[in-house]
């Protein structure tokens, strides 16, 4: 294996890993309790690390790697829509965003049906940039150098 694809393989098992210690880190440590958005940002991670998994069994190694970045990409891509969503840049799912109250009706119920955690709503920010933020700039940058190292190693066989 060359020293590209090695480094594409370590990277597309270690980001999507360290992200969803941190997420989880976050939850249980700080209680920061995902969405419904930050739980699709997870599910790609999950997917990605089950991918690069299988990156060290299954050969072509450089398309297990590649789909794992596909999946990092797409976290990141769901974590600058959600980012997004939480600016106020455009509006979410309806489903996640949901005001409680509204036009006549139960007020009681509506509180009650109301998603625990909403997803305009940052609950926590450095700098300014959500958690949700924070994911898309290092998911969609690592999985754009992870494309890049299976560029570099397109030559070699593995």
């Amino acid at each position: 294996m060359t020293p590209s694809l090695k480094l594409a393989q370590r990277l597309a098992l270690g980001i999507p890993a360290v992200l969803l210690a941190g997420a989880y880190l976050s939850e249980y440590g700080f209680g920061l309790y995902p969405c419904e958005m930050c739980w699709w940002q997870r599910y790609a991670h999950f997917a990605a690390v089950l991918l690069a998994l299988v990156s060290t069994v299954a050969r072509p190694r450089a398309l297990w790697i590649a789909l794992a970045a596909l999946a990092i990409l797409v976290s990141g891509l769901i974590g600058a829509f959600h980012a997004g969503v939480e600016y106020g840049w455009w509006e979410g799912f309806t489903t996640c965003t949901s005001a409680v109250g509204g036009a006549g009706g139960d007020p009681l119920a509506a509180i009650m049906n109301a998603p625990m955690v909403r997803c305009d709503v940052a609950q926590w920010t450095l700098a300014g940039i959500s958690l949700a933020g924070f994911n898309a700039i290092i998911s969609i940058a690592s999985a754009l150098m992870i494309f890049a190292l299976l560029g570099n190693g397109r030559g070699a066989r593995a």
